[in-house]
């Protein structure tokens, strides 16, 4: 598999993009570094479904732009996290680009939300 299989909902690509993160980092090995930058990973890339879901809840445009500021945060985390992993020739290397391609495209339309709530 060289992508995944299209999935349009914004919050369903966020959920499959921490689920596949979550599988990926079960397989890294555990010393010092690879265990840092896993954890820092499974945190940053839980987190923007977690946050997106509150945007969806937010009352004003300000707050929907706040809220998915902290998606790009944490989805641009999870791409520093996946440099680093793949920097260390860690984990499967065809997941860890598929990861971080589908965070890359992610990022792209989480800006593009925020773009037409201006």
């Amino acid at each position: 598999m060289e992508k995944f299989e299209p999935i349009f909902d914004y919050e369903d690509r966020l959920v499959r993009f921490a689920g596949e993160s979550a599988l990926f980092v079960e397989k890294l090995t555990n010393n010092y570094a690879v265990t840092y930058y896993k954890n820092q990973f499974i945190r940053s890339s839980g987190s923007p479904v977690l946050n997106y879901g509150e945007a969806q809840a937010t009352v004003t445009d300000n707050d929907f732009i706040h809220k998915m500021s902290i998606v790009l945060k944490e989805l641009k985390e999870s791409r520093s996290c996946l440099k680093v992993l793949a920097y260390l020739k860690v984990g499967n290397e065809q997941m860890r680009r598929m990861l971080l391609r589908e965070c890359e495209e992610l990022i792209a339309i989480g800006f593009s939300m925020i773009k037409k709530r201006r």
